[in-house]
């Protein structure tokens, strides 16, 4: 049987995930290069691809806000996967996704694109979600490029680091009970991460697939309450809900922020999706994409083992098992504060300085806080004075630090250290060093995974803190490493 021309050149030509750093996008490349496909994996900071691991992949950066930088990302391209959004700016997100796809359609228009693959979201008869009517409109200026477009439209994802699924876990994971909005008894049809996975990899091959919408979706249309109440029975969890008609969209989006790790403008975007049934109409693309769907307890269970075998990452990256403790009820999203300093020494004599952490030399600023915290730990049982060292100068992967450990390191650039201390949580400080112009930057940043309302607890009230320890730290850094530069022997930091 001979492929038709299309379907061929699906198979050979370069294809292109726009928006690879995100949830979808992080999942689809690995799954195109295990398929041999030629992919190039475009995100707006190349940095956050380049520890992912893509062996075969074509990294690159290019900003759909920033239309200069989008004709090279999308030179010899055949398909194109668009999968941006701008949820998590906050207020204005709408403006800002049109903006990106009206930049995008007018570059694809200029280059020799066959296919755009559009993944946006269900969107009901009326939509009153500036969400849901955004994807819509996303849609839409895509497919004024006049290249056929592809829109799969789905509802909640269930997968690790899907924002509606994390949602669920850390309601079930940090609240025994809770008394929740009336939108908890709105139903949807979630579809499993995998599921929509292979839809995505597989309408490209389809030609009638061109110029079409589809919504996609998994076997059941569930309320959120059923959601909770499923994953609950998935984790050994049976929450008390009680819905009550009180709470408006602002409050609830307050209420998550609270007790869940999602951003803030991620949780506020999709509660004003939540207030109606999202129904589907998914029976054209099964015909054309047959697949064994999963229904949501699958899903779940799943997702958690796909957890479990990923766990071990090569540096920190959002979500990853290795940095929550190896512990799937603490929260994927992280917690963030961060502190840098910007200085002309050398990114030689800096990197020195980071490997001298600990032991006798200390965390090099407001050392009697670090020893308050160290005795708070001895006190409940925890290695809070363990002070040692392997070498006192040289670090590598596995060493411990006092009761830190490198858990991830690339010399001369970045080093991961995994807390150690007893908390509520899981933690990871990381170093990362940066060219300036002729100045480098060193920025310190600790992430934080909360276990439950007790680690978000002890987040917030320490997060005040935990920015000053890090700007006074990466501070105080920096100059010695100045110093370091008239040291007579570079064992030594000054």
């Amino acid at each position: 049987m001979i492929e038709s021309p299309a379907v061929e050149l699906a198979h050979e030509g370069r294809w292109l995930v726009f928006g690879a750093s995100g949830y979808v996008g992080g999942h689809l490349v690995p799954r195109l290069l295990g398929e041999g496909r030629a992919v190039r994996a475009v995100a707006r900071n190349i940095k956050t691809l380049e520890g992912r691991g893509w062996e075969g992949a074509e990294l690159a950066s290019g900003d759909a806000l920033d239309p200069a930088s989008l004709p090279a990302v999308l030179e010899g391209v055949d398909v194109a996967f668009y999968l941006v959004h701008s949820m998590a700016a906050g207020r204005g997100f709408a403006e800002l996704d049109l903006q990106a796809a009206r930049n995008f359609s007018e570059a694809a228009r200029n280059t020799g694109i066959r296919r755009i693959i559009y993944l946006g979201g269900l969107v009901p008869p009326e939509p009153e979600s500036e969400h849901l009517q955004s994807r819509a409109d996303t849609g839409a200026v895509l497919r004024d490029s006049g290249v056929p477009v592809t829109e799969i439209r789905a509802g909640i994802i269930v997968g690790p680091g899907s924002a509606a699924f994390e949602v669920i876990r850390d309601l079930v994971n940090n609240l025994p009970f809770m008394i929740t909005p009336k939108w908890v008894r709105s139903r949807t049809p979630p579809i499993a991460l995998g599921n929509l996975l292979e839809y995505l990899a597989r309408v490209p091959e389809v030609p009638q697939t061109a110029g079409k919408t589809y919504d996609v979706a998994g076997p059941e249309m569930l309320s959120y309450e059923d959601l909770m109440r499923q994953f609950g029975e998935c984790v050994g969890k049976r929450p008390g809900i009680l819905p009550v008609p009180v709470l408006s969209p602002g409050l609830s989006s307050r209420w998550l922020g609270l007790v869940t790790s999602v951003p803030s403008a991620v949780a506020r975007a999709l509660i004003g999706g939540l207030s109606h049934d999202i129904p589907a109409q998914p029976e054209p693309l099964r015909r054309l994409v047959p697949q064994d769907l999963l229904n949501f307890r699958e899903a779940v269970r799943e997702s958690l083992q796909m957890e479990r075998d990923n766990a071990v990452a090569g540096r920190w990256i959002e979500g990853a098992l290795m940095f929550r403790g190896f512990r799937s009820d603490h929260a994927y999203y992280a917690k963030k504060s961060c502190g840098q300093a910007t200085t002309g020494a050398s990114l030689e004599n800096i990197w020195k300085v980071v490997c001298s952490i600990g032991g006798r030399n200390r965390y090099f600023y407001m050392n009697a806080l670090w020893t308050l915290r160290e005795l708070m730990d001895w006190l409940v049982g925890g290695p809070g004075f363990m002070r040692a060292r392997r070498d006192p100068c040289e670090l590598r992967v596995g060493d411990y630090v006092d009761s830190w450990q490198v858990v991830a390191m690339e010399p001369g650039r970045r080093l991961t250290l995994g807390f150690g201390m007893r908390a509520p949580g899981s933690g990871v400080l990381e170093f990362e060093l940066m060219p300036q112009g002729e100045r480098n930057v060193l920025s310190a940043t600790l992430y934080w995974h909360p276990a439950g309302v007790w680690g978000l607890l002890y987040w917030h009230a320490l997060a005040p803190l935990h920015t000053f320890i890090l700007e006074g730290m990466s501070s105080a850094i920096v100059r010695r490493a100045e110093r370091l530069c008239n040291a007579e022997d570079d064992r030594v930091v000054v």
